[in-house]
């Protein structure tokens, strides 16, 4: 029997704050809940939804204080074929994303580094967590600029856009970020299907390369990714997660837990 299509639903996410954060000179709504040390939740595209929400909150049951910036789209709409054509072109034309530059790093990583400072002032702890999905994926990687950041982890980073290979990053920026992750013993989680279209293998080589055993990739079979999305393996911990415990994907999601509770608490 043919697999039944995931309906996805609209998610209010009222168990959410709404706060207005200006960094930077620009002003973006920030979704926030939980207690504990920060980590930042960044979305893919087309924006955040309630498989994103739903990762957020295991994130906040997990002891921290979730951020979940409104980077694009309508926060908590159900993605739409049409919603990611309009979102992806509009962010790609914005300033603040080069989605397709390689050895380029998106001014929107200041606005989200500045955003990790007021988060580790407002919460404590150790340091702040960072997870980046698809679009977003690299800019966890971007932000260890920020002295506060100790967990970075990519799922699926995707940019540059349209290139197999390449590391979304300056020259400069990348050879401190490998500098501190040397000086201070840290690490940065990788994840990406096998087959994933958007994030291939040489993307995760390029980052080997640069980084050694400091950069952690698994890489998850594609027949672990859940069925009936009406799209191929790409979104591990979200749209692709199966939510049962001993599912690749569910082993991802605690790795990822604990992770953020080695580095944070």
């Amino acid at each position: 029997m043919p697999t039944k299509k995931i309906q996805i639903q609209y998610d209010e996410m009222d168990d959410f704050s709404v706060e207005h954060k200006i960094f930077e000179g620009k002003e973006k709504r920030v979704y926030v809940s939980g207690q504990g040390p920060a980590v930042i939740v960044m979305t893919e595209m087309p924006g955040i939804y309630e498989y994103v929400a739903r990762f957020a909150r295991y994130v906040r049951e997990a002891g921290f204080r979730v951020y979940m910036p409104d980077l694009f789209g309508i926060a908590g709409k159900p993605p739409e074929t049409m919603d990611f054509v309009k979102t992806f072109a509009k962010t790609c034309i914005s300033r603040e994303f080069r989605a397709f530059a390689s050895n380029k790093s998106s001014p929107v990583v200041d606005w989200l580094r500045a955003l990790a400072r007021s988060a580790y002032a407002e919460s404590g702890g150790r340091g702040v967590g960072a997870i980046g999905m698809c679009f977003t994926g690299n800019f966890a990687f971007n932000l260890m600029l920020e002295p506060s950041v100790l967990a970075p982890v990519m799922c699926q980073p995707s940019l540059p856009i349209g290139k197999s290979g390449g590391m979304h990053i300056e020259n400069s920026e990348l050879k401190c970020i490998k500098e501190r992750l040397d000086q201070e013993d840290l690490s940065v989680l990788a994840y990406r299907f096998e087959g994933d279209r958007l994030c291939k293998r040489e993307r995760f080589s390029d980052y080997e390369k640069a980084l050694g055993d400091r950069f952690v990739a698994k890489v998850l079979p594609d027949e672990a990714a859940r069925k009936g999305t009406g799209m191929s393996p790409h979104s591990v911990v979200t749209m692709h997660l199966v939510d049962e415990e001993g599912e690749p994907t569910k082993e991802a999601v605690n790795e990822i837990l604990e992770f953020f509770k080695h580095r944070l608490l």
